[in-house]
């Protein structure tokens, strides 16, 4: 298998049969599975064949890695590498900061996943939790949830600064109108004061 020769991308509708099949060979639901076939990557060999595939199920910014499915055990950690590469630009699109899964296979200790101890079990987003088993954990990046918030607060503020001067623009647009209508009355009325004194005072016997 080489690069020139599959292709590893998201899964379609299209790709269900071969799908269903790899599950079953795996024992896996393949029924609960069909309907998040979303969530899954697949390696596409050179005949169209699904050589593998795995899902990645999201809980805000963790990710579970599950369901993995290989058509040829041999070729099971060049599958792997495959599906993980495409698995990591996905996790670094939603800007995930940990990922999880349940494996004995040695090639994911090899890319970082380490046991769960009991403070990073702390962290496994209850949607993962009911599934049974020892789990393996990955950390991509810092949690930036403190600082996100921050963020969330300082563009919060941001936002009503930018509201307030847009209001006291309005005001004083409004205000300034105002005095525009102001002047040109007073100036109607120096000018109507104008008139009438001019006439009233050629009208005057001399």
């Amino acid at each position: 298998m080489t690069d020139a020769n599959v292709q590893v991308r998201r899964a379609t509708i299209e790709d269900i049969p071969q799908l269903v099949s790899l599950w079953q060979q795996e024992n896996l639901p393949a029924t609960d599975l069909e309907k998040r076939f979303k969530e899954f990557q697949v390696v596409q060999g050179p005949g169209g064949e699904i050589l593998g595939t795995i899902g990645l199920q999201i809980s805000g910014n963790q990710g579970r890695l599950h369901s993995e499915a290989l058509l040829h055990p041999e070729q099971s950690d060049a599958l792997r590498q495959k599906l993980w590469e495409r698995i990591a630009l996905v996790t670094q699109n939603f800007g995930l900061v940990r990922v999880w899964i349940q494996s004995g296979a040695p090639f994911w200790g090899t890319i970082g996943f380490v046991s769960a101890t009991g403070e990073a079990m702390s962290k496994l987003p209850p949607e993962f939790a009911g599934a049974s088993g020892n789990w393996s954990t990955l950390q991509l990046k810092e949690d930036v949830g403190t600082v996100t918030s921050i963020d969330k607060e300082f563009a919060m503020f941001r936002e009503a600064e930018r509201e307030r001067t847009e209001k006291m623009f309005r005001q004083a647009r409004v205000l300034k109108m105002v005095a525009g209508v102001v002047a040109v009355a007073v100036f109607a009325l120096v000018a109507l004061w104008a008139f009438l004194f001019f006439k009233n005072y050629r009208g005057r016997p001399r």
